[in-house]
C-alpha cells in the first residue's frame, strides 16, 4: 500500500482551460482556440479561451436580450445584487489573492490589498444604485402649470476594454458603473491576466444576477474591440482599457452606428470611482406632467 506522499508525488496535475462567460454560462470559445497563462516567470498557470468575432457576437446577442430584466428591476434591487457579489467576492477572497500572486507576481499582502479595494469598490457603486437618479436628474422650471422632470435611464448594452494592467481591481472598476444605471456590459478582459476575470464570472454566476447582464470575454483586446466597436446593438463602448489600441479608429468605428463612446485618459486613473462613471452610460429623458389646478 503506497503512503500519501507517494500518492501526492504520483500525481498528475489536470491543467485547468479557463472558459468565456456569456448568457450566464460558460462555453468554450467557438473557434476552438486557447492560449496560455503563465506567470511573470514564465511558468504555466492555465489555459484561457481565445474568444473570436462570433463569441463577442453571442456575448452581445446575450447581454441585448438580458437587458429588459435588469433595467426593469428597481434601483434597490440593483443595489442588494451588486452588494451580494461583493459579499461573495470577498467569501471567495483566498482565491482571488492566490490568483493574483501567481499572474502578477506581486506580494500576498498587495494581492490582498487589490482584491480589498474591488469588494469596497463594488459596495460604493451597490451603494449609488438607488441615489444617483436624484443627483443626476432634476425638477425644470417651466413657464407654465407644469411639472417638468429630468431623469437619467440605460443606455442598453455597453461593451468594455477593461485595464490590462492589473489582475481584477481594473476588471470591477470597469463593470459596476455600467450596472449600476441599469446597463448590461459585455467586457474583454486583461489578456495576460484572465484568470480572475473567469473567476469573477464564477462570483457573478452564483450571486442574483441574471443571466446575461454580465458577459466576460478573454483574449485580445485588439482582435475583438473593432467588432465591438462597430455591432448595432451595442450602445456604448467604454475604451477605459484601450490605451495601448488605435482607439481613434474604434472611435470612427462607433461612429457609424451613433454609439456613445467614453475615451480613455492618457496619465489619468480612467478607472477610479466616480459617479460621472455611471452617468456615462445612461440618457436623459425628460417628462411633462400637467399640475393639477384643485
Amino acid at each position: 500500500m503506497s503512503t500519501p506522499r507517494q500518492a501526492r508525488e504520483r500525481h498528475l496535475t489536470v491543467p485547468k482551460t479557463y472558459k468565456l462567460f456569456i448568457g450566464g454560462a460558460f462555453p468554450r470559445s467557438e473557434s476552438g482556440r486557447t492560449y496560455e497563462v503563465v506567470s511573470t516567470q514564465g511558468d504555466f498557470l492555465a489555459n484561457a479561451a481565445l474568444a473570436s468575432r462570433k463569441d463577442a457576437r453571442d456575448a452581445v446577442k446575450a447581454a441585448t436580450a438580458a437587458g429588459a430584466k435588469w433595467a426593469g428591476a428597481t434601483a434597490y434591487n440593483r443595489g442588494q445584487v451588486l452588494y451580494r457579489v461583493a459579499e461573495i467576492l470577498e467569501g471567495r477572497r483566498a482565491q482571488f489573492v492566490a490568483e493574483i500572486v501567481a499572474q502578477t507576481g506581486v506580494s500576498a499582502a498587495v494581492a490582498g490589498a487589490e482584491v480589498d479595494e474591488a469588494v469596497d469598490r463594488w459596495v460604493w457603486y451597490a451603494g449609488w444604485c438607488d441615489k444617483f437618479a436624484q443627483v443626476s436628474g432634476s425638477l425644470n422650471p417651466v413657464a407654465g402649470p407644469y411639472f417638468d422632470i429630468s431623469v437619467p435611464e440605460p443606455t442598453g448594452t455597453v461593451a468594455v476594454i477593461a485595464p490590462q494592467d492589473t489582475a481584477l481591481l481594473g476588471l470591477v472598476s470597469a463593470i459596476a458603473p455600467a450596472l449600476v444605471a441599469g446597463n448590461t456590459v459585455v467586457v474583454v478582459a486583461a489578456e495576460r491576466f484572465p484568470l480572475s476575470a473567469i473567476s469573477l464570472a464564477e462570483v457573478l454566476a452564483t450571486s442574483d444576477v441574471p443571466g446575461g447582464t454580465v458577459n466576460i470575454l478573454t483574449g485580445s483586446p485588439a482582435e475583438l474591440a473593432p467588432w465591438l466597436a462597430s455591432h448595432r446593438e451595442v450602445r456604448a463602448l467604454d475604451l477605459v482599457g484601450a490605451a495601448a489600441l488605435d482607439w481613434i479608429d474604434l472611435e470612427i468605428a462607433a461612429a457609424d452606428t451613433l454609439t456613445r463612446v467614453l475615451r480613455p485618459e492618457r496619465g489619468l486613473d480612467a478607472a477610479a470611482p466616480s459617479l460621472q462613471r455611471i452617468t456615462a452610460f445612461t440618457e436623459t429623458k425628460t417628462v411633462w406632467h400637467t399640475k393639477s389646478l384643485v
